[in-house]
Formats: C-alpha cells, sequence, structure tokens
C-alpha cells in the first residue's frame, strides 16, 4: 500500500489579493489626437511669447 507523503506548501500570493476589473473609460483618446493637441499648445506657446505682450496690451 502506498502512503500519503504528500507536502502541501502555501500559495504564493503571500496573501495579497488579486482583482482583475475591465474597467473602461469613458473618455478615450487615440494617439494622433494627442499629438496634435501637443502641436497646437506648442504654436500657441509659441505664439505667445512672440507677440503676447503686444497682444494682451502690456508692452
Amino acid at each position: 500500500m502506498a502512503s500519503n507523503n504528500r507536502i502541501t506548501l502555501p500559495s504564493s500570493g503571500g496573501g495579497l489579493m488579486r482583482y482583475f476589473d475591465d474597467y473602461k473609460s469613458k473618455i478615450s483618446f487615440q494617439p494622433g489626437h494627442i499629438i496634435i493637441l501637443v502641436i497646437i499648445i506648442i504654436v500657441i506657446s509659441l505664439a505667445l511669447k512672440q507677440w503676447g505682450y503686444a497682444f494682451l496690451g502690456l508692452g
């Protein structure tokens, strides 16, 4: 008769629970939209640096 000499090890999670949620945001951006937005912000920044004082009446 075979003896049952099995050793059971504890789980490797270390007491931490894992939760896998498939959360989808209602707002999503495509990479192309982000690149265009960054280019627009750079252009506005450069324009304000060049003509900002005259445009705002400060200079």
